[in-house]
């Protein structure tokens, strides 16, 4: 969309339109900055930008070590990213995923280019990943009836998420911009990512649904409804909303978690790099709540609303400490006030959940489906 679309979207909202503004205009320039000469990595930033908006910005405001390391076929992936020169040409001509992988020889050159360190912790995790993604894209049940129980819904996520966490732990680690202490925590790793992609699974209901698509947890929904596209239709939005206040208490269960994580960074760029998407899940989850039109098209927060909060967060995430530097904790510094402010709104939001549904069928007992994949 362009910048025009943008302002009439938020043309109710004055604040956002001076974020716009800001953002076209006066951006400062980010840390990103690649030689011409270096026409594979310029490339590969190409694609990121396509493929995902709101990581890419994020992504490259990191330092630069850090920042570049981002069935048979999903099985071998871990060894397929180590053969120069090899595409994929086979995917669907509108599949918009599929210019990366037609040109993915960029990728893997660029990803030869990265120290040994960072390359082994990504082949690992797409060891793992692709491991996994095979077992679903086999599972005949799965392709059919689409994930069933909660502990099925946390180990998918797991998979297409929650490894990501993992890796990314272990590439701050390894970089040296964070504690390599942070690599234990695991757990904390695991729910950021699985936060994230439950907070994308509501949002794409109705997308994920007319692709054939049930990543909804049947657990869930079929307390609601006997058909999960029932939920879209006229006489059902009542259940419809309830169960959705229902999904939403499920993903906030990660919420708590993912402050402790966050509040156990050090480095400036790795926080934002964390802490932008966490808020921006919370901005989503909260524009979904008891909102219909989450079954009726993809809902997201404005253009102009999501600058907004960046430009916030980039004022108010970073820290009155030093960072880089051993921790030490100061309950008045800005960053934990931003912390305790996402604290006490998660810890608002969910107990207003709780006054209309029962919480021990929606409590979370922890990873006991996922010691023996981590």
């Amino acid at each position: 969309m362009s910048i025009v679309s943008y302002l009439f979207q938020s043309i109710f909202h004055p604040s956002e339109i001076s974020a716009l503004i800001q953002f076209k205009f006066f951006k400062p320039k980010p840390i990103l900055e690649i030689k011409p000469e270096n026409k594979q990595k310029i490339r590969c930033y190409e694609f990121l930008d396509k493929t995902s908006r709101s990581f890419a910005a994020v992504i490259k405001e990191l330092d630069d070590d850090v920042r570049d390391a981002k069935e048979p076929l999903l099985r071998s992936f871990h060894e397929t990213i180590f053969q120069k020169g090899w595409t994929f040409t086979e995917n669907g001509s509108l599949e918009k995923d599929r210019q990366l992988l037609v040109e993915f020889n960029v990728v893997i050159d660029v990803f030869l280019s990265l120290r040994k360190e960072f390359r082994d912790i990504i082949a690992d995790i797409a060891n793992k990943m692709g491991n996994g993604m095979a077992d679903y894209a086999k599972d005949a049940a799965h392709n059919l009836y689409g994930v069933k129980t909660l502990k099925d819904f946390d180990l998918y996520c797991y998979y297409v998420a929650g490894l990501v966490g993992v890796g990314l732990t272990h590439l701050f680690a390894e970089s040296g911009l964070e504690s390599s202490d942070l690599v234990n925590d695991t757990d904390l790793s695991i729910q950021m990512g699985l936060f994230l992609q439950k907070t994308n699974i509501i949002r794409d209901y109705l997308e994920d649904l007319l692709d054939g698509r049930k990543f909804w947890p049947k657990e869930i929904w079929s307390i609601y409804v006997k058909d999960f596209s029932d939920l879209k239709e006229p006489g059902y939005e009542t259940k419809a909303l309830n169960c959705l206040s229902s999904i939403i208490l499920n993903a906030l269960n990660h919420a708590p978690e993912s402050l402790t994580y966050m509040n156990k960074l050090q480095n400036k760029t790795v926080f934002s790099f964390c802490a932008i998407p966490q808020v921006m899940a919370i901005a989503t989850l909260a524009l979904m709540f008891r909102n219909y039109n989450t079954f009726q098209k993809v809902v997201k927060i404005r253009r102009g609303e999501s600058i907004k909060i960046e430009q916030w967060c980039a004022v108010n995430l970073p820290a009155t400490k030093v960072y880089n530097t051993p921790l030490k904790k100061d309950w008045f510094s800005q960053e934990n006030d931003i912390l305790l402010f996402i604290g006490f709104s998660l810890l608002a939001f969910t107990a207003y959940l709780l006054c209309f549904y029962n919480w021990e069928h929606f409590r979370y007992d922890g990873f006991e489906i996922l010691k023996d994949q981590i």
